[in-house]
């Protein structure tokens, strides 16, 4: 059986399938890139705070200062720069000391000695997944690290969010440096599985405890919020003047939350940039009671950030962001701090909503789909993809991200499952119709009207074909001794057996007239041998005519005997009728001499007779008796007829 016949209801489970495999190979990333292409389209109006500032280890820095690795004093002038002779408010360094300066260990020991002075400071430290290294006293290092920040985190999650930690250690900073430093956020940057960092992780649990990021313990000073609370989907803080509240993601261990970018002017920072050299020379000019080259009002009430980005000796700090592929690592940093005080976040949709969403999109063009016009279904489904857009770009607005391309793809996919479940759904009627018309027309008369149905007209033409009359004898009489029920059955049982032997011999149905039937033979199917066709026909339906006879006679049923008269010439063939109702028929001598050469059965006690131009086309084939000098209606002259014995070949 075709697979266009068999129930279309089966396609459904498929479509159901086809949307959950997309949905899971696509959801995920489109989601991102979604993210991606919102952030770009939607950053015009994004300018990043002018309290947030960067110092940068640039390459003017290194040019001008010298090469790296820096003695560490050099840091000391910059934060001493910041502490003491600007009204900076705080200093976030995105740097983690880890190894000895061996080259210049007395800057080392200065450096450790006066770190601990800086208030306003706050140092990186970053959390790893592997254990300490052999000689670290993890235990001390551990109990040290609790000391360096200031605020506590109340956990109000519920139990299904609380995911385990796979931290183990964290940065083995410089003993002296870590045991000095008053404040230590961590600097670790959160990158998606296609290597961008969208997010920012504000919280991580580390044996149990949760620890700050930079950006979050830096907001706790500026704010003076000493204690966060932490719920299934936010992050909350309070106090007399601000209030915090972060839709945060739990994965295993980080709490963090999507970052809003700034627009930036080189696509590597979003916030005013200075070099590092230009802040040292500075503080050295200052400190000899010469100009400072930076005018040092521009920092008051500024928050400092410090770290390095340069393109020489490995200094080279940049990340994959949706606004760049080249965004400044410490700029993600200060972007952390710069959305914490303006409370400009993401509020990112769940897996659930878009699930829903995408099935809500999917079911509802498929079924716009079915049941309106291509056309329309089409314009619908545009217009559809044109009012999502608008509602992505205000959801994105109101800080909310959703994906702009996934329901996109589904109207799209939507499309595809819909057509093709309407052509499969109307190729199926299409069979059906066919199939129902076949019981009233002949199949090969069926597949020329489909094959040409735009064509369909009044007319026809002349061709050479034979036409076979066949007739039940007496059957008026014989139907009138039975009631209509049992008429019908006989009826139908005959045709049913002899139809499929006309077919069989590729001849065609033309019509039932009554307990008649008119079949003919070399149109519409071409045939140069449609004279033996229709005699080898015949000669079958007599054949199972005798077999029906037994079988009815012991049935109880009354025996039936069969006419059957057979003529070979040209004929008109074609639509004939009104522009509103055809019927495919034909006309011509050929047509009335079978019919009336049939009629000569009962005149001459036979049963099959055939035509003069019948017979010289099969005569080959077939035993007869002649009858001669026949008169029939409508001829002028006499012909004779044959009655068919049997087939020789």
């Amino acid at each position: 059986m075709d697979f266009r016949q068999k129930n279309t209801k089966f396609l459904f489970p498929v479509f159901v399938f086809i949307f959950l495999v997309i949905y899971s190979l696509t959801a995920p990333f489109l989601q991102l890139k979604s993210y991606n292409i919102m952030n770009k389209l939607t950053m015009s109006n994004k300018i990043a705070s002018s309290d947030v500032v960067l110092i940068v280890i640039d390459d003017k820095s290194l040019h001008e200062i010298g090469r790296w690795p820096w003695k560490r004093e050099y840091y000391l002038e910059i934060f001493d720069f910041f502490e003491n002779y600007t009204n900076a408010k705080l200093i976030g360094y995105d740097g983690l000391i880890m190894a000895p300066d061996n080259e210049f260990p007395e800057s080392d020991k200065k450096f450790f000695s006066k770190i601990g002075k800086f208030k306003k400071l706050t140092a990186g430290v970053a959390f790893s997944y592997e254990d300490f290294e052999k000689g670290i006293d993890a235990k001390n290092y551990d109990e040290i690290l609790k000391t360096k920040s200031d605020i506590k985190i109340i956990d109000k999650r519920s139990k299904k969010f609380i995911k385990e930690s796979n931290f183990k250690s964290f940065t083995a900073l410089q003993k002296e440096y870590f045991k000095n430093i008053l404040s230590l956020g961590f600097v670790n940057v959160v990158e998606d599985f296609d290597g961008y960092v969208r997010k920012a992780a504000q919280l991580v649990d580390y044996k149990g405890d949760f620890y700050p990021s930079l950006g979050l313990l830096m907001y706790g000073k500026y704010t003076n919020i000493k204690e966060f609370i932490l719920t299934d989907k936010y992050l909350y803080g309070f106090s007399n003047l601000n209030t915090l509240k972060i839709p945060v993601e739990n994965n295993l261990g980080i709490i963090s939350n999507y970052i809003c970018y700034y627009k930036t002017k080189d696509n590597i920072y979003s916030h005013k940039k200075y070099s590092a050299s230009d802040i040292i020379n500075s503080y050295r000019a200052v400190k000899k009671g010469k100009t400072s080259s930076v005018n040092l009002n521009e920092f008051d009430n500024k928050i400092v950030f410090i770290g390095a980005n340069a393109q020489a000796q490995a200094l080279l700090d940049i990340q994959r962001t949706p606004i760049s592929e080249n965004f400044s690592g410490l700029d993600i940093q200060a972007t952390n701090f710069d959305n914490l005080i303006t409370n400009n976040f993401y509020k990112a949709t769940s897996p659930l909503y878009n699930f829903l969403l995408c099935l809500l999109v999917f079911v509802l063009i498929f079924v716009l789909a079915n049941t309106m016009s291509i056309s329309a279904a089409l314009l619908s489904s545009v217009l559809a993809m044109f009012l999502y857009l608008f509602f992505a770009f205000f959801m994105y607005f109101n800080k909310i991200s959703i994906s702009l391309i996934l329901p996109e793809l589904f109207i799209i996919v939507a499309l595809a499952c819909a057509y093709s479940y309407r052509y499969l759904v109307e190729d199926n009627k299409k069979i059906k119709i066919q199939k129902a018309m076949g019981k009233y027309l002949s199949y090969d008369v069926m597949q020329n009207v489909v094959k040409n149905i735009d064509n369909i007209s009044l007319g026809g033409k002349r061709a050479d074909i034979t036409v076979l009359f066949a007739d039940i004898r007496n059957f008026t009489s014989i139907s009138e001794k039975m009631d209509a029920n049992s008429t019908t059955m006989i009826l139908n049982e005959y045709f049913s057996a002899l139809v499929p032997i006309i077919e069989e011999h590729n001849g065609i149905l033309n019509k039932f007239m009554g307990d008649a039937v008119l079949a003919i033979f070399g149109e519409p199917k071409k045939n140069e041998n449609h004279a033996l066709d229709a005699v080898r026909c015949a000669d079958r339906m007599l054949k199972k005519v005798k077999y029906l006879q037994e079988k009815w006679l012991d049935e109880g049923k009354p025996k039936i005997e069969i006419g059957i008269g057979i003529s070979s010439g040209e004929a008109f063939i074609g639509n004939i009728g009104s522009s509103e109702r055809l019927e495919y028929t034909v006309i011509g001598d050929t047509v009335n001499t079978a019919s009336r050469i049939e009629n000569y059965n009962k005149v001459y006690r036979t049963n099959f007779l055939i035509s003069e131009s019948t017979y010289q086309r099969v005569k080959d084939y077939v035993d007869v008796i002649t009858i001669k000098d026949v008169v029939i209606r409508g001829k002028i002259n006499k012909i004779n007829l044959y009655e068919v014995i049997r087939l020789v070949k």
